[in-house]
This record gives structure tokens, sequence and C-alpha cells, in this order.
């Protein structure tokens, strides 16, 4: 339903997510009727996941709490073949490669065609970011303002004047890097905010609020006229 809505791409969210591998094919397929592309996001900067996600066919992968540009350089080459990187050869059979039908040619265009996004979570992560910005092979650099907020002690206070410092501090150096730019909308803004601001990508809605934010609506509006 969210696919036929027309929005460009839909998270699959394993981080936080209760879904599994085997869940996530069957959002997949169902995706894959569709013009709308598939994000997963990995439960950690881990190369078997990652191997996993891939081989199942994602076409982007967003990788949680990047702080270092080693970190970086690890997550990307978990991502590719041999010899740029360490990826496990399973193209002859994974649905990713089309079950072996389109196997050499996945092999050729896999790494041109796969967006790797790092997340942007800590301090460290900030106070890092010319170095990580500028690892090859990183496509996007989304910064997360819940848990950057959380390391300095601002767990929940996304205005606050040092969480909004940081924040600042990491667009500029994504945009100076000439990265792409990825959010969600936070601290009172709308997605359209995030865009004038220069953002590529906003993650603006979770099917859990759409769903929570229109029943809590719609209750209210019955209570109201009906007691």
């Amino acid at each position: 339903m969210l696919a036929l809505a027309g929005y460009d791409f839909l998270l699959i969210d394993n981080e936080h997510g209760p879904a599994s591998l085997t869940e996530s094919v069957s959002l997949l397929q169902a995706i894959s009727g569709t013009n709308v592309a598939s994000v997963m996001r990995v439960p950690w900067n881990d190369p078997v996941y990652l191997k996993r996600a891939l081989d199942i066919g994602v076409e982007s992968v967003m990788i949680p709490a990047i702080e270092t540009p080693e970190q970086a350089v690890q997550a990307v080459r978990a991502c590719r073949y041999p010899p740029a990187g360490t990826r496990g050869s399973a193209y002859q059979v994974v649905r990713g490669a089309s079950y072996g039908i389109g196997a050499p040619d996945y092999r050729e265009t896999a790494a041109d065609n796969l967006l790797i996004i790092c997340q942007i979570e800590s301090r460290l992560a900030v106070e890092n970011i010319d170095a990580i910005a500028a690892v090859d092979g990183v496509d996007m650099l989304l910064i997360g303002p819940n848990d950057l907020a959380g390391t300095i002690g601002r767990l929940g206070q996304l205005d606050h004047p040092e969480v909004t410092a940081l924040v600042e501090r990491a667009e500029r150096g994504i945009q100076q890097a000439g990265r792409k730019l990825g959010s969600i909308a936070f601290a009172g803004r709308t997605f359209q905010d995030m865009f004038d601001r220069g953002y590529d990508l906003i993650a603006a809605s979770t099917d859990m609020t759409l769903m929570r934010d229109a029943a809590l609506g719609e209750v209210a509006a019955h209570r109201a006229r009906n007691g």
C-alpha cells in the first residue's frame, strides 16, 4: 500500500524494527511491483549482515553509528566484491542477482547500482565528519538527530543550541564534501524545510506514526462530538 502511494523510497528498518531477513524478502517482493526504491537499515556495521541484505536484493543500505573513517571504509568494503571489497560471492544463486539468471551483469554492476548511506549519530562522528565524508564509496551521510543529541546528554532536546550546533557542523561538512545529505524532519521542521536547507533525502514518516496519528485523530474527533 505504501509503495503504491508513490513514495520515492521505503525504508525496511532492521535496526529498530522486528523484521528478519526472511520477512524482509516479502517486503521487497511487495515493493518490486512498483517504482519505489528499497532501503534497508541494517542492525549494525556488520559485514555478515550487509552481505546477506545485499544478497536478498536491497537497493540501498543504511548503516548505523559510523563514527570514524575506518568504520566507513569497513562498511563500503563489506558491500563490494573483491578486489574492491570483501563481500562473499553468491551472485550465481541469490535473489539480488535474479537467482543467477543475470549473474555476470550483476557482478559487474552491483557496486554502481548500490546506494551506501552512513549514519552520523554521535559527537565523535561529527568531529570526524570531513574524514568520513572523504571515504570513497560513501554516497550519502544521514544525520540521526536523536542519538546525536543523546551522546551529549541532550536526548530528546532536539532544539537545544548544543544539538543544533552539532547538526549544522555535520551539514556543512557533508555538503562541502559533495556528498548527499539525509535525515528525518525534526525540531519542528517539515520535510520541505529540510529540502530547503539542502537535504537530498528525508525519511518523513513511519508506518507506525501514520497509523497512530490517524487513529488518534479519528478517536479524538469522535469523542469531541459524541463523548
